[in-house]
């Protein structure tokens, strides 16, 4: 497992009877690869993993590892589940189906303390010998790994190899190094501040508009990592109307109706999440038509038919 680059949170597409299309899911996993990617993380909230069941996930799991055989490219299972023996299961399967790494969230719904926190992702990470990356989102799940909570983890378990963070807010990335220099690798979870966090010292990236625009995702990342920082923010002014996408209560749909329109997806989502209408579609219509026009030149491997 190497933790390292851009790695896409994975869509799941749906079919019409909102189904998970595998076939879909097969392609879209080996045109990322092909395109730069460096793994595949599966089931996170981009994922809509919170409306997945727990064979659904496995069975994903599974599509995703056979689809990046080819590449020897390692997936990654995001593990969350209401209780802590649904996440122990779920990493414990994520193993035999041939996961290369977990991505371990806190409790879902539950608004924990550090005790409770701490006890839940001890017992994912004492179930499994796959290395784990720990994902800090406060602002999603209401629970905050603090630096130092981070750095005490690092230092009980060695399986814990990564973490990403999804404050939106850089000085955690410089406040991990302080702490832990080299022993975790810093990803980057929230696509709007990509340039400023590799500046700070992360060298992954789980990205959302990777789903659609990977070349472009790949790029900006690499121009960031090798310090071309003229270059580097060229591309970004033109990327962040669309990765700002990524940061908002519908940040699902909105990437998948992205999708949809750039022919490497569905909007489809699963209740209680909606399809955008109205003034929310019209924005983003005006945003991706934006982008379109004025998009860079790249060369990438145009997507396949299913």
């Amino acid at each position: 497992m190497n933790w390292f680059g851009v790695m896409p949170a994975m869509t799941t597409p749906f079919d019409a009877n909102l189904d998970v299309d595998h076939a879909f899911l097969a392609k879209h996993c080996e045109w990322l690869l092909a395109n730069g990617c460096k793994g595949l993380v599966m089931l996170g909230s981009l994922g809509e993993g919170a409306t997945l069941e727990h064979d659904e996930k496995v069975a994903i799991l599974k599509t995703a590892v056979k689809a990046s055989e080819k590449t020897g490219t390692p997936v990654v299972a995001s593990i969350s589940a209401l209780s802590t023996k649904g996440a122990v299961q779920l990493a414990k399967d994520a193993e035999a189906a041939g996961c290369s790494g977990l991505m371990v969230l806190p409790p879902y719904v539950y608004t924990a303390d550090w005790r409770d926190m701490k006890a839940h992702v001890v017992a994912i990470m004492e179930a499994t010998k796959l290395p784990c990356m720990l994902y800090n989102n406060p602002i999603a799940y209401k629970t905050d790994f603090q630096p130092w909570q981070i750095a005490e983890l690092a230092g009980e378990f060695e399986n814990l190899k990564a973490v990403k963070e999804s404050s939106a807010d850089v000085r955690r990335v410089s406040h991990i190094r302080e702490l832990l220099g080299d022993r975790l690798k810093i990803f980057v979870g929230v696509d709007d501040v990509l340039v400023e966090a590799v500046d700070a010292g992360a060298t992954g990236w789980v990205a959302g508009l990777v789903n659609a625009f990977p070349k472009e995702s790949v790029e900006l990342f690499e121009l960031a990592l090798a310090g071309k920082r003229k270059e580097a923010y060229e591309l970004y002014h033109w990327f962040l109307p669309l990765l700002r996408l990524d940061t908002v209560p519908k940040f699902v749909q909105l990437i998948k109706w992205v999708q949809g329109e750039t022919g490497t997806g569905s909007a489809t989502v699963r209740a209680p999440r909606l399809e955008i209408t109205g003034a929310e579609l019209e924005e983003t219509k005006a945003v991706l038509s934006k982008a379109l026009k004025n998009r860079p030149t790249v060369t990438s491997t145009p997507f396949p038919g299913v």
